[in-house]
């Protein structure tokens, strides 16, 4: 049985560097922390999706983790893929009698010894964010506790992702304001104007040419800063 008080443990470590500056961190110890709790697997890894929605490996335990992982991405197939795609939770115990991934089977098998895996998908308001990928090379059957510890870290994964989601946008909204507010002090200065017509300058622009009002204030600011760009190499 595991124990509740390490798995509360474990998952409050692999909470310690939640920030969008350190989410390498994050994920590494997230699923060392999953190593450790999840019974009866050796090697961890997270799997994510990429820009082109194709899936890839954010964090492992090891290099086998990556190398399972890429042979399931190469040929489409394995617990990793199905959880990612049609079940939440899968789950392979003696790997090598299972039938449902026929090529993953065998070269899994081979090539790393591979004896048993579960998998299990990560999502946040209804959408896959990814996988949660349990490998073992040292024992063939599932510990009973393994799936419901699994299925915390990887709801444990989802509230991360969530919260550095709102941390990011946080920070582009500040940077955009402080972006605007630079413009509109451009204009102020430029035309002899106050800063509600400087704001609604921007407004304007931002609507006729059918652009982000956060672009417009860059490109004002970037013009302004390539104009002073000489001056300043002139005076070093």
């Amino acid at each position: 049985m595991t124990n509740p008080e390490h798995l509360a443990e474990s998952l409050a470590h692999a909470a310690t560097d939640i920030n969008p500056d350190h989410l390498d961190a994050a994920w590494k110890a997230l699923v060392e922390s999953a190593r450790v709790s999840v019974p009866g697997f050796d090697h961890v890894g997270i799997s994510t999706f990429d820009a082109t929605g194709r899936p890839e490996t954010r964090a492992s335990t090891g290099p086998l983790v990556q190398l399972l992982d890429d042979i399931q991405y190469e040929i489409n197939e394995g617990p990793c893929v199905s959880a990612l795609r049609e079940a939440v939770v899968v789950t392979a115990p003696d790997v090598g009698h299972d039938q449902r991934w026929p090529r993953y089977v065998r070269r899994a098998t081979s090539e790393t010894g591979l004896q048993s895996q579960l998998a299990v998908r990560i999502f946040l308001d209804g959408g896959v964010l990814g996988g949660l990928n349990l490998y073992s090379t040292s024992r063939s059957d599932i510990d009973p506790d393994a799936e419901t510890v699994a299925v915390l870290f990887a709801a444990h994964a989802a509230a991360m992702m969530g919260h550095v989601s709102e941390l990011a946008n946080l920070h582009k909204a500040l940077e955009s304001r402080q972006m605007i507010g630079q413009a509109v002090g451009i204009l102020m200065e430029r035309y002899q104007m106050n800063a509600d017509r400087a704001f609604a300058f921007l407004i304007r622009a931002s609507s006729h040419g059918n652009v982000k009002l956060r672009d417009v204030a860059q490109e004002i600011v970037d013009q302004v800063n390539e104009k002073q760009q000489p001056s300043a190499v002139a005076g070093s």
